[in-house]
This record gives C-alpha cells, structure tokens and sequence, in this order.
C-alpha cells in the first residue's frame, strides 16, 4: 500500500506529508526515503519529501514495484489526479490525502519563498515567480487542480487554515481515514510533536516561515485583491474562503 500525501504549493503540504509519514511509520510503514535509494527511485522522487511529481503511468509503475513486494511507504506530490491514480485507488493500492489552502495566501507565501531562497543564492522551484502577475498565473493552475481533487472519491480532503485552528480534529479524521486506533500512544506521540506552535521551523521538509491565516490582505493592494478575486472568486466561496 502507498498513501499518497497530495497538497497545493505552499499549503502546509511539507507538514502534512510528515505527520502522515510519521503516523504510518509509527503503525509500521517503511520509511519512504529508504526505499528511494534501496529501489533507485531517484529519478523520480525528490530526496526530502519524496515527492513523485507527476502520477503519470510510468512514475506510479515504477513506485508500484516495492508496493507488489511488499513495502507500505507515504509519497509526496503536488500534481492532479490521473487516470492511473484513480485506478490505483479503485485498486485498494493507493490511499489518497489532500491539503489545501486561501489561493491568496499560497500565492504570496510561495512569491517570498521564492525571492527569499535568490536571495540567499539558493534559488528553488518558487524563485521564477518575479512578479504578482506571475505569481496569481501559477496559482490559477493549482486552483485548477484543487477543483480536480475534490471531484475524486475517496480521497480526505482537509484545509491548512482548520489544521492549525482545529488541529485535534482534523487529526481525529486523519487517523480514522488511515484506520489508525486515535489511544494508541505511539500515534499520539506523532500528532504532540507536529502540533501548531510545536513544530520546528528548521524541521527538515515542513518548510515553514510565517503561516498566517489571511496575510494577503496586508501585503497586496486593493487592486491586486481585486484581481485574486476576479481568478479566483468563482472557487473561494466552495472552498470556504
């Protein structure tokens, strides 16, 4: 079995996908980035958080390899669902998580992080994004995705915003979903040290830096607010925003 930990960019997907890591590892799952190395999966899967990219047929055929033989692991993406993903969990082989986040505030955070990394000589996957245009261009498709994985049975679907302000019950939906037993004190261990407030910043993969609910509305003018809404306004009401 593979449980695939899916987010939008810059959505707390990073601190998702290791409390869902750590919850299956603890339940006895092995540890994802072993397998990459022992199945040399690194042409696909990306060394901190193991994310597979697309869920082509050829990238999930060939993670499905360990899964056959045996090998329960937690992946990372940020892509739509496909035609082979949709099979794999018609299947049973494939159990799907997804976090999603305010569009407006994905789109800032991943703007700064991208500047931020320039500036310190390390430029990352957010650093081609120089402008609002660019940025509210490279949202409107994860928006797009957002859409897509609402659409798919049987999928979990949770919202950054309610994972730091109702963090208990979102990890009691999380641990049913993955049929984990919430009094099992291993896993209690698991969701105390992921905690909101608890988490380091410099924790390898989680990729935080500020996290505020509804900053947008202090870093963009009214105008560019008047743009978010005008791409995203059909999709912010549905998605509780």
């Amino acid at each position: 079995m593979i449980v695939l930990s899916v987010g939008m960019p810059r959505a707390g997907s990073g601190w998702h996908y290791n409390i869902t890591h750590d919850l299956m590892e603890a339940a006895g799952y092995d540890e994802a980035r072993d397998i990459r190395e022992q199945y040399k999966l690194q042409s696909i899967l990306t060394e901190v958080n193991v994310n597979i990219g697309v869920l082509s047929l050829r990238r999930l055929g060939m993670v499905m390899i360990p899964a056959l033989m045996g090998k329960d692991f937690v992946l990372k993406a940020h892509a739509g669902p496909t035609l082979w993903s949709r099979t794999l969990a018609a299947l049973g082989l494939l159990r799907i998580v997804y976090i999603y986040r305010d569009p407006r505030d994905a789109m800032l955070s991943a703007y700064e992080y991208g500047q931020r990394s320039i500036a310190k000589g390390r430029p990352n996957f957010f650093s081609r994004l120089t402008n609002f245009a660019e940025s509210l261009d490279f949202m409107a498709d994860y928006v797009l995705i957002w859409k897509d994985w609402m659409n798919e049975k049987n999928v979990l679907t949770a919202r950054y915003e309610d994972l730091l302000t109702n963090y208990d019950s979102e990890m009691e939906r999380l641990l049913a979903y993955l049929d984990l037993d919430a009094a099992d004190e291993k896993f209690k261990a698991v969701i105390e040290e992921y905690r909101p407030g608890k988490a380091d910043a410099a924790q390898q993969g989680l990729h935080f830096f500020k996290g505020k609910i509804g900053r947008y509305k202090e870093a963009y003018t009214n105008a560019e607010q008047a743009q978010m809404q005008e791409h995203f306004g059909e999709y912010l009401q549905d998605m509780g925003y």
